[in-house]
């Protein structure tokens, strides 16, 4: 276990705070005149039954989405929550590294179901996308119809931002989503990700490391080291170069480190300080502030930004909140700066939390209690979420290192300041720390899918 003064020095997430944290607004009941909304047309009634009490409208069914879905009508039955997700399989992106390696199957990964998770928890599941919303009329536009809401939480999740690693040309950005995805949106980039790793015969994979507070601070290097197992394990002439746009490991750094060198010595080659400036899909070389890297294949993961859907339904904090698009809400009650009635969560929210699945399921546990208050014509006092994170270092066998952190809340700055003094790392990888990260996944998807 390192100490808190390590950690916060080690990790991304005290880089993406910054020195005064994230000031997004100054009270969960604001009551000013909310800004306009796009335009939207209202065709007809999404083909829903009546609703039986407030209607609760989730948009986005990941980690954040499913679990309020599931807990606001736990903490008040008297809500009639629609979940909406467009998406009508359900796939992981926590743990798919593991997919990658053969350590798990990827029925652990998609084998949840939306209408088992709507049956068992007494809400309805809704298959449709978002095109719009009218705030001032409280209606949600879907493909499928408009919902009324009483209360609306949107948890879109994040998109990817290339422009800020250079690619500003529509043909290399196709390229890149559909050659050398990222990993970290779509379940079908896993797939194409698992093939190349398993197919890889040997040369250069390259694993590029965004700058910002993207998707799971750890993932791309828990990607590398496991990639790193399979070339050992199969004696390929191959190596992983890491290009970090960060100066150092932006969390466990202790413990990637302790594997690069005594795991995978002349195999992996962590470059720290380089960006990705630009991609050339055609000549397979990546360029840098300092070096052009060739390279055989990879998973090139740019920086993140909210889901385009926040800036869509004109959602986006101003930039001196946010610089990567992300909603401008209240800082501890998450509603929309001026509006009580719409909440944006997970992924998509500006806070300096991890943007992880276990942050967005504990953090998702409370806005779910807030909402209930509210419903009640309550209040709840802001409470932290919990980051609990496995990265798994080693395949074979298979070994881990962990972390799990709170964060501290200044009312005076109205902003996350850090983490709290009970911030725990634990960078000796190990067999027990591998097979909890087993138990941790099947306690989200219990959490998220059973009743």
């Amino acid at each position: 276990m390192s100490d808190r003064r390590g950690f916060l020095k080690s990790s991304g997430l005290a880089l993406a705070a910054g020195a005064t944290g994230v000031a997004v607004g100054t009270s969960g009941c604001a009551t000013a005149a909310a800004p306009a909304a796009p335009a939207v047309v209202t065709r007809r009634l999404a083909d829903l039954p009546q609703a039986r009490g407030p209607r609760l409208v989730v948009v986005g069914g990941g980690t954040s989405g499913l679990t309020i879905a599931k807990y606001a009508k736990k903490e008040f039955p008297g809500f009639d929550v629609v979940l909406v997700e467009k998406r009508d399989m359900y796939s992981s992106c926590f743990t798919s590294n593991l997919w990658y390696a053969g350590l798990i199957t990827l029925e652990n990964l998609a084998n949840h179901s939306f209408l088992d998770a709507a049956v068992n928890n007494h809400y309805i599941y809704f298959n449709a996308t978002v095109t719009g919303l009218d705030r001032a009329g409280k209606t949600l536009v879907t493909s499928e119809g408009d919902i009324k809401y009483d209360y609306l939480v949107i948890a879109p999740g994040i998109s990817y931002d290339y422009d800020k690693i250079g690619v500003s040309d529509i043909d290399t950005k196709t390229a890149l989503r559909q050659i050398y995805p990222g990993g970290f949106v779509s379940p079908t980039e896993h797939v194409t990700l698992h093939r190349k790793i398993r197919e890889f015969e040997g040369g250069t994979f390259v694993q590029t490391v965004p700058g910002g507070n993207y998707r799971c601070l750890p993932a791309p290097y828990e990607r590398a080291c496991l990639i790193a197992s399979l070339i050992k394990k199969n004696k390929l002439k191959g190596k992983v170069v890491i290009l970090d746009a960060n100066p150092d490991v932006t969390i466990k750094a202790k413990g990637f480190h302790a594997a690069f060198d005594e795991l995978y010595k002349g195999i992996i080659d962590y470059k720290p300080n380089s960006a990705v400036k630009g991609v050339n899909v055609a000549k397979r070389t990546i360029e840098t502030d300092f070096d052009s890297v060739q390279f055989t294949d990879a998973a090139i993961y740019p920086n993140v930004r909210a889901s385009t859907l926040i800036e869509q339904l004109g959602l986006v904090a101003p930039a001196t909140k946010s610089n990567q698009k992300e909603a401008d809400i209240d800082t501890r009650f998450y509603n929309l700066v001026g509006d009580t009635s719409v909440y944006v969560t997970g992924d998509s929210r500006p806070h300096p939390y991890s943007k992880s699945a276990n942050t967005s399921n504990t953090e998702a546990h409370y806005v779910a209690k807030v909402l209930a208050a509210r419903a009640q014509g309550k209040e709840i006092a802001w409470s932290t979420p919990e980051t609990i994170c496995y990265s798994v270092v080693n395949a074979f066998p298979m070994q881990a290192i962990s972390v799990k952190a709170h964060y501290v809340y200044d009312a005076g700055k109205d902003a996350i300041t850090g983490f709290s003094p009970d911030t725990q790392v634990f960078e000796n990888r190990d067999a027990a720390k591998g097979q909890a990260t087993l138990e941790w996944a099947k306690g989200l998807y219990r959490d998220m899918f059973n009743a």
